[in-house]
C-alpha cells in the first residue's frame, strides 16, 4: 500500500527552518531506525504510537495516529493500542490517550 505523505506539524516545520542541520540529523537517525528491522510501516507506527501514549507525549501520539492511518492501519487497530494502555498506565490514563486517538481519527 502506498504511504501518503502527511504535512508535519507547524512547530516541527518551524524548528526545521531555525535548525535545519539538527532536523536533518534527526530525520536521518529516524530513517536508519526504521530500516534497521523487519517491521512494516503500519506495525512500526503502532509501536511508536504505544511508546508515545505510554510516555504521555500527546503531540507525538497524534502524529503517529495520522502516520498509522497513512500507512493503511485500520482505526480499530489504532484504538486497540490505546485500550491496551489500561493495564500498564491505568484506566484514567487510558481514557486520556483514547481521547487523543479518537480526536485524530475523527478529525
Amino acid at each position: 500500500m502506498s504511504k501518503t505523505r502527511i504535512k508535519p506539524p507547524k512547530a516541527y516545520r518551524a524548528f526545521g527552518k531555525k535548525h535545519p542541520e539538527i532536523l536533518r540529523a534527526y530525520e536521518t537517525l529516524g530513517a536508519a531506525c526504521h530500516q534497521a528491522g523487519p517491521l512494516d510501516d503500519g506495525t512500526r507506527e503502532l509501536v511508536k504510537l504505544g511508546i508515545a501514549l505510554g510516555a504521555g507525549h500527546e503531540n507525538a501520539a497524534r502524529a503517529h495516529v495520522r502516520l498509522a492511518i497513512s500507512a493503511g492501519v485500520k482505526p480499530a487497530a489504532i484504538r486497540h493500542v490505546a485500550l491496551l494502555t489500561a493495564t500498564s498506565l491505568g484506566f484514567s490514563s487510558m481514557m486520556r490517550t483514547l481521547q487523543w486517538v479518537d480526536s485524530e481519527l475523527n478529525a
